[in-house]
């Protein structure tokens, strides 16, 4: 059959290791240095803007909102919500392994929302609200639930915010695979149509992403998750492209040189999916950054997915 399932044990948990692939750092220290990056942004993000934090948009836990508002918010504005990764979970120094093997997960808690605010800066100095989901990883959260729950925080931000004109998805990673599996939403469930006047989302900017969960069930990361081969393909993006709607939104699938062939290999098929079906998307591989700072550099005004994406949004 060829492809990941010809790949041995060992291989399969290389090409799901993204810190394996970096040229910059070394596996053991690129992810608690991708947090250190990530977590002063965030810092400087909630200095310099006005934000409402930890806003619940459900009951549980992790159902919380960070909202970065834009400079001048005296009309409306659209919003970049921002899902961040983590491999759907979160690992804390008691629950690591007391001898980590050459594939373990890092010691270090993995991204949440309360690190997920780095890239507001460039974005609400002009005009775009940054929203940046909490939702509840493994072990408490189940896949199903995840999903479900970034689908209920964005019809919380459309019924809540009423001067909010456009809602545009980013995530990474896991969160990317999240944002994917939001494309594929029967609104009418959450209540939130037809009362919308613009699609939901607006666009989507799906950056280094997982869209098949198969090959993820014979690897480390489902020890935490602990899916079935039912959940993994009823929670895989790739299997659910639908043809695309006349309102149907742009989608911009990103993905970083350094990703391992297996990362890069995902993003290619789940584009060319997206595009044979007839939706309005793109492939942008950019050069000379990895898994980690293809992220990270959203905080810059420069960087090239700072301008698209803004770019993005100013057409709509």
């Amino acid at each position: 059959m060829g492809g990941w399932r010809d790949m041995s044990a060992e291989a399969l948990e290389d090409q799901y290791s993204p810190s394996r692939w970096s040229p910059r750092l070394d596996r053991d220290t690129i992810i608690d240095a991708h947090l250190a990056v990530t977590a002063a942004g965030t810092e400087r993000a909630r200095a310099s803007a006005q934000t409402s934090l930890h806003v619940p948009y459900g009951k549980g836990d992790g159902e919380k909102l960070d909202i970065y508002f834009p400079t001048d918010h005296s009309g409306t504005f659209p919003v970049l919500v921002y899902i961040h990764g983590g491999y759907w979970q979160c690992l804390s120094p008691q629950l690591a392994p007391t001898a980590p093997g050459p594939h373990s997960l890092s010691a270090s808690l993995f991204p949440s929302k309360d690190e997920s605010g780095f890239a507001a800066p460039p974005l609400v100095s002009q005009g775009v609200a940054v929203v940046a989901v909490g939702y509840d990883t493994a072990p408490r959260g189940h896949m199903d639930t995840m999903v479900l729950q970034v689908r209920r925080s964005l019809a919380f931000l459309v019924e809540q915010y009423p001067e909010i004109r456009g809602i545009y998805l980013c995530g990474h990673s896991a969160g990317a695979h999240l944002a994917a599996m939001v494309l594929f939403t029967d609104w009418t469930e959450f209540h939130v149509v037809p009362d919308i006047k613009v699609p939901l989302p607006s666009g989507a900017v799906l950056v280094s992403g997982v869209y098949d969960l198969e090959p993820i069930l014979h690897t480390y990361v489902n020890d935490a998750l602990n899916m079935s081969r039912e959940v993994a393909q009823r929670n895989s993006p790739m299997r659910h492209v639908a043809p695309a709607v006349p309102a149907a939104c742009e989608v911009l699938v990103v993905v970083a040189q350094h990703d391992s062939p297996e990362f890069r290999r995902q993003s290619q098929e789940y584009s060319q999916a997206l595009r044979a079906a007839g939706w309005s998307v793109s492939l942008l591989d950019l050069a000379s950054v990895d898994h980690f700072d293809v992220i990270e550099k959203l905080s810059e005004n420069s960087y090239i997915l700072t301008q698209v994406i803004l770019n993005m949004i100013s057409r709509a």
